[in-house]
């Protein structure tokens, strides 16, 4: 039976695990992708969009389209992540520039065109701060009636952050914007810190891929060396590619329907999300159990990985 691949939109602060669901997402027969829209967070806008445009070449998908987007959260200062993914923001990967270049569009005039031009078909998969979503909702408030499905990674609801012990880093990145988003009335999935973490790659699973000769192989392994070698880390959480994995097969998380509240104050608790069990407001489904080997046998197979 032939399967239509669902039309999906990423919006990326291209790292580690943002290269990682980029391929992921271009490789899947379940998806087609329509474009990519960058952000600041991992790293500064202007890297996050080189590293977006090297890895759509390195994987001979340069012809999708790239828009650059916000340099930095609505009104905190940015605060990135290159100690965990390096200055770089791919690690120990280090892919040849890429022919192409960002369109002439900004991230925001380029989500809200393609989601106007085709209501109600396009799956938005955003994987770093909220930044560009939140100023498109502005300019667009009918944007989740245009956006047929969101997928949200960022929260950590029942389980402590990677950030503080209360918050996730796109959400601790930008506040501000997860709550507009928080508040809206989009049919959003959020992937938090609760289901990431269920579905980590082992260090024994990424030193089989050293021999892995496909590209999506060299890029994984290679990207994901500096966890393992120069952070010591024993497991790499599959935050990232999780999202665009429940952007195609929804089935994949178990979720629970609830009004999301996230702390935007100046304490040690912002950026914390919570489920708040009532009526009030929007709500939206937060994922808290995840079919873990199913994720895990997709993200191999799509990706051909020998581990």
């Amino acid at each position: 039976m032939t399967v239509t691949p669902i039309p999906v939109l990423l919006d990326v602060d291209t790292g580690i695990d943002d290269a990682i669901a980029i391929a992921l997402a271009v490789r899947s027969p379940l998806l087609d992708v329509v474009g990519i829209t960058t952000v600041a967070g991992n790293v500064t806008v202007d890297r996050t969009t080189d590293n977006t445009l090297r890895v759509l070449s390195w994987l001979g998908a340069d012809t999708i389209p790239v828009a650059r987007g916000m340099a930095g959260p609505l009104v905190r200062p940015l605060r990135d992540a290159a100690s965990i993914h390096a200055e770089s923001g791919l690690g120990l990967f280090d892919p040849p520039p890429s022919p192409a270049a960002a369109g002439p569009q900004t991230a925001l005039e380029f989500l809200i065109r393609t989601l106007r031009a085709r209501p109600g078909e396009i799956t938005l998969v955003c994987t770093g701060p909220l930044t560009n979503l939140a100023v498109a909702l502005q300019l667009e408030p009918a944007l989740p009636r245009l956006v047929r499905r969101l997928v949200v990674m960022g929260g950590a609801f029942t389980v402590p952050g990677n950030v503080t012990l209360a918050a996730e880093f796109n959400i601790h990145v930008d506040p501000e914007a997860a709550a507009a988003v928080a508040r809206s009335e989009f049919d959003a999935t959020w992937i938090g810190l609760d289901v990431t973490h269920q579905v980590p790659l082992t260090r024994e699973e990424w030193s089989r891929l050293e021999a892995d000769e496909h590209r999506e192989g060299r890029l994984v392994y290679q990207a994901c060396r500096y966890s393992f070698e120069v952070r010591g880390a024993q497991r790499f959480p599959l935050h990232d590619p999780l999202a665009v994995a429940v952007a195609a097969r929804p089935e994949l998380v178990t979720s629970e329907h609830s009004a999301v509240r996230v702390d935007t104050g100046l304490g040690i608790s912002a950026g914390e999300t919570r489920m708040a069990r009532d009526t009030r407001g929007s709500q939206h489904d937060v994922a808290l159990q995840v079919d873990r080997e199913g994720l895990l046998a997709m993200f191999r197979s799509t990706l051909n990985l020998q581990t």
